[in-house]
């Protein structure tokens, strides 16, 4: 059927359906630059979500004049499958019955303003064929930045103390009033490790209950990993799972934005010095 004759039996001009096909061309052109530019994002972040994505290529967009809200961009990436879904397995690697001496909780849930006031601890699973092994981390509680890990065959103390040392070592405010925060497990109530924070003058603190919610930003930081950056998967051996592991960390402090950082990465958060004050930390750690 000729367009003028196909145009009027809808009251349309030749001109209206033209448009309306370079609109459609548009759009698809469009998608599909939206798309490379998602899947550019999602090599070095696997399972980022899609409002991180959005604030990501907010610069694309407009430098390329794309006008797209949130909804239209969820239903593309809806389209070819992009969406998320989340995954929720537990296993617990807290041992907090022991004879060690378990330490008062000197944060409340309180956040700190400033990089290096506190650091939060704590240890999360990876697996393999032949077993579980273990990551130990340390987390700037401020910037969210890992400033410290060691993966580790196992759960014995000495993966905690390697770590320890590692974020030690690469301190920018040495100077800086810190303090320690973890769960009470026998790794970070043992002896040794107590031993290494003294030495360090690194205050001491520990969640006095089971609530994951006392060491929040230590358990969000595991839940991360593993989920954005697929460490869920089953590693061939202990070997194998050590470049994906340095690789994930890698791109989480440098590459991820956080919400909590106002959409920036770890890395560029830790030597910012303020907060607004509605998070001021006690005065204790000014």
């Amino acid at each position: 059927m000729p367009v003028a004759t196909l145009c009027g039996l809808f009251g349309k001009s030749r001109q209206a359906w033209y448009e309306m096909q370079s609109r459609k061309e548009q759009n698809l052109l469009q998608e599909e630059l939206i798309l490379t530019w998602v899947r550019e994002i999602r090599k070095p972040l696997p399972r980022i979500g899609g409002i991180k994505l959005l604030a990501m290529l907010a610069q694309q967009f407009e430098a390329h004049r794309i006008d797209m809200g949130r909804d239209s961009f969820f239903s593309i990436l809806k389209k070819h499958n992009l969406l998320i879904q989340p995954k929720r397995r537990y296993v617990f690697t807290t041992q907090s019955f022991h004879h060690y001496k378990k330490w008062p909780d000197l944060i409340q849930r309180r956040h700190p303003i400033k990089s290096e006031q506190i650091w939060v601890s704590d240890i999360t699973y990876l697996r393999t064929k032949s077993g579980f092994i273990y990551l130990f981390l340390i987390t700037d509680a401020f910037s969210r930045k890992i400033v410290g890990y060691h993966l580790s065959q196992s759960l014995k103390a000495s993966g905690c103390i390697t770590a320890l040392h590692k974020a030690m070592g690469q301190r920018e405010y040495p100077d800086r009033k810190l303090i320690h925060h973890s769960d009470r497990g026998i790794q970070y109530c043992c002896d040794a490790y107590v031993d290494v924070l003294h030495r360090a003058r690194i205050e001491i603190s520990m969640t006095q209950s089971g609530s994951p919610y006392d060491n929040a930003v230590a358990e969000r930081i595991n839940g991360i990993l593993k989920v954005e950056f697929d460490l869920y998967r089953v590693f061939e051996s202990y070997s194998a799972a050590v470049d994906p592991v340095c690789k994930a960390i890698s791109a989480y402090n440098t590459l991820r934005l956080h919400y909590s950082c106002d959409l920036n990465t770890p890395q560029v958060t830790h030597s910012r010095e303020a907060k607004s004050l509605s998070n001021v930390f006690s005065d204790y750690l000014l």
